[in-house]
């Protein structure tokens, strides 16, 4: 084997096979400018060649030769080399020349002598045929690994929507092997409707030759829904008119079920605005029902029947400030008390409590993983969203059901869970045995008022609340269900940073004998204004009354007998906050507590007494008590 000249950049190599070395030197002598010249003097040797040269690009080869013949040697060099093969006679033998093409499979047959431009030209078309099959195996190759290799689903049709090529994943989608879907149309494996729908899109991309964007809506067998973003794109030739549809379908659940969960969060944050808003104005008349029932209530004479009407209107204000707390808690208006709390305790605890709520009816399962971290949660208000969630579940079981509670620690990692940044979360589990919730009603479960119940069961708060909870600690709440199978409620709450035992202190009432101080009072409800004044009389307060910020300011220059300031956060014009910080300008010792119907922690400066609407003449005693204690350090 001898190398004639270095492959340049564009002309590949050209393996000579003759066993005449006349004939080698010709033909060496003809090609070397232009391609890289190997030349073998026998079949054996150029097969080797062959072998370790996987670029040889055209075989020229000599027909009669002592080892064997041309024909043959082709044969056996289509087992190792895809190369174009050209077969040199000097003997006219049709049948070698025969069984050259059908298993050497030569492009052309050259008698010697030569014409040295015929061949050269040969040769030249030859290299060229070989480059287009290069390319376009490459082609074939590449469109082959990324139809097979992408989780798209990819066909392409011909102008009367007959397959003619799809990949796997798309032929699977049909329930046919690929192979056996070519030549057919969509419309013979689905349905008619999803038919309909696919060849209309296809219809509209070819008439517009631009590529048509549908998303369709699909249900699986088990119930589930998947979406699918679905690209028919026209495929044009140089003139611009359309020859074959590449149809492109990429699964987007995921995708589509994170923006459903985001819509939810943006409408439950509006929601939780609104209820903010309401219950703000219905503490503030709850106020003054629950204190003027309050007061009327000791003054009253000895009458049974009297009494028993005002307790009956007094336990049904309660009912309302209940459900205002509860409208709180969804909307994040409301301060928690959050600590590091041992959920499994909180459950243990509570076992005879689920045990009377929930009846005999059902039984409980419960699963509580050991080593649970600790969760940074309010305790009081955890209990209420587990005994709520438990009896959603009761609820929607008939006799003999099972309940499941179960607490793990969940590593989150992010992106994973809408509205939970990464990180260590507990989770509390809540499921049923019931019959499911159909997909358009469980859209709809967080949102406060929303209730299946029969009227004068429920208030559509429950769930709205605990959903409350989670998001003031630091967590969120998922709901998972399936139709005929069950519902889990799972409520994420953050780790805390080190365990706490026990319970949080309860508050100190204070006396009736506490210190009797002079209090401005400033609340634009008067009604809320007279109820307050009253309960503070009562206690032997003396007390200054204002409607407004800029009523209260003047009062405070011209007393300085005063010693605490009461002001209602959410005032027109001047707010609670706004008037303190005036008032500590004018009265740097002044005692100062904030009244609210309902306030967003976050805008609440540090350092402030809070007092929560409505509340009772003990709650006020003991803040009064705090403030005046706090005016003396």
């Amino acid at each position: 084997m001898t190398l004639s000249s270095e492959m340049n950049s564009t002309n590949g190599t050209i393996l000579v096979v003759d066993d005449e070395p006349d004939i080698l030197i010709a033909l060496e002598d003809l090609f070397e400018n232009d391609y890289r010249v190997l030349t073998a003097s026998s079949p054996t040797q150029a097969l080797d060649i062959l072998r370790h040269e996987p670029d040889v690009a055209i075989i020229i080869s000599d027909q009669r030769m002592p080892e064997m013949q041309g024909d043959e040697f082709l044969a056996k060099a289509r087992n190792v080399s895809d190369a174009e093969a050209i077969l040199l006679t000097g003997y006219a033998d049709l049948k070698a020349v025969i069984g050259a093409v059908n298993k050497g499979r030569i492009m052309a047959y050259v008698p010697k002598p030569w014409d040295p431009n015929a061949l050269s030209n040969m040769v030249a078309a030859a290299y060229q045929r070989r480059m287009l099959a290069r390319e376009l195996d490459t082609e074939r190759a590449l469109l082959h690994g990324l139809m097979e290799s992408t989780g798209d689903l990819i066909s392409f049709k011909d102008l009367e929507g007959r397959f003619v090529r799809l990949n796997a994943g798309k032929a699977r989608s049909l329930g046919c092997a690929a192979g056996d879907c070519l030549g057919r149309r969509e419309r013979d494996y689905v349905s008619p409707e999803r038919a309909t729908m696919l060849e209309e899109a296809e219809r509209r991309a070819i008439e517009a030759r631009q590529p048509d964007e549908v998303i369709e809506e699909r249900t699986l067998p088990d119930g589930k829904t998947q979406w699918f973003l679905i690209n028919h794109i026209p495929i044009l030739d140089e003139a611009g008119a359309v020859t074959n549809l590449a149809t492109i379908e990429r699964d987007i659940t995921e995708r589509k079920l994170m923006e459903m969960r985001l819509r939810q969060a943006d409408k439950m944050q509006a929601l939780g605005t609104l209820a903010g808003g309401v219950a703000h104005d219905f503490n503030n008349l709850l106020m003054a029902v629950l204190g003027s029932l309050d007061l009327a209530s000791r003054r009253a004479p000895d009458d049974p029947r009297l009494t028993r009407l005002l307790q009956n209107a007094t336990y049904a204000a309660e009912r309302g400030a209940s459900l205002t707390q509860r409208l709180l808690s969804f909307s994040r208006q409301r301060d928690l008390r959050l600590q590091a709390v041992d959920v499994n305790q909180v459950i243990a605890g509570m076992s005879d409590l689920l045990t009377r709520t929930l009846g005999g009816v059902i039984r409980i399962e419960r699963h509580l993983a050991n080593e649970l971290w600790a969760a940074m949660v309010d305790p009081d208000q955890l209990e209420l969203a587990i005994l709520n969630l438990c009896i959603n579940a009761r609820d929607a079981m008939e006799e003999n059901g099972v309940l499941t509670l179960s607490t793990r620690n969940e590593d989150v990692e992010e992106g994973r869970i809408t509205d939970l940044t990464s990180g260590d979360y507990v989770v509390i589990s809540v499921a049923d045995s019931g019959s499911g919730i159909p997909p358009e009603v469980l859209a709809r479960v967080l949102e406060p008022f929303f209730t299946t119940k029969e009227v004068g069961k429920g208030t559509g708060l429950g769930l709205p609340m605990v959903y409350g909870l989670a998001q003031q600690s630091g967590g969120t709440v998922t709901i998972h269900s399936t139709l005929g199978v069950g519902t889990t409620v799972e409520l994420y709450l953050a780790r805390a940073a080190t365990a706490q035992d026990g319970r949080p202190l309860e508050e100190r009432s204070i006396a009736d004998d506490a210190p009797k101080v002079r209090i401005l009072l400033v609340d634009d409800d008067a009604e809320v204004r007279t109820v307050t004044a009253a309960y503070l009389t009562e206690m032997g307060h003396r007390v200054v009354e204002a409607a407004d910020g800029s009523s209260a300011l003047d009062i405070l220059k011209a007393d300085d007998q005063l010693d605490v300031l009461i002001a209602d956060f959410a005032m027109p014009g001047m707010t609670g906050t706004d008037l303190a910080d005036k008032a500590r300008e004018i009265r740097s010792d002044l005692g100062i507590l904030l009244v609210t119907g309902y306030a967003d922690p976050k805008r609440v400066p540090y350092g402030h007494l809070m007092l929560h609407k409505p509340f009772s003449r003990t709650d006020l005693a003991m803040k009064v008590g705090e403030a005046t204690r706090r005016k003396e350090q």
